[in-house]
């Protein structure tokens, strides 16, 4: 088969003038200030429309373990064979 009409530059560039990336929307929460996307529920309050919509696990409510306790030092033989005598 040969080809009909070569696609011109301009016409072939055109087309992909709708490929470009958008940058996306964000908007202030009301509740936290946290950025956030439009017309969504609140990534990190869960807030929507001033309602408590879902349950967050916050950073602050999450705490660390506590260190386990350190075993005593053990002593050495010679300390040991002191005692013995």
């Amino acid at each position: 088969m040969v080809q009909m009409k070569k696609r011109t530059k301009s016409e072939t560039r055109g087309r992909r003038s709708h490929h470009a990336l958008k940058a996306k929307t964000l908007v202030k929460c009301p509740q936290c200030g946290q950025m956030a996307l439009p017309h969504t529920a609140c990534a990190f309050c869960g807030t929507y429309k001033g309602r408590q919509v879902i349950k967050v696990k916050s950073a602050a409510g999450k705490t660390a373990k506590p260190a386990k306790a350190a075993k005593p030092a053990t002593k050495d033989k010679a300390t040991k064979a002191k005692k013995a005598e």
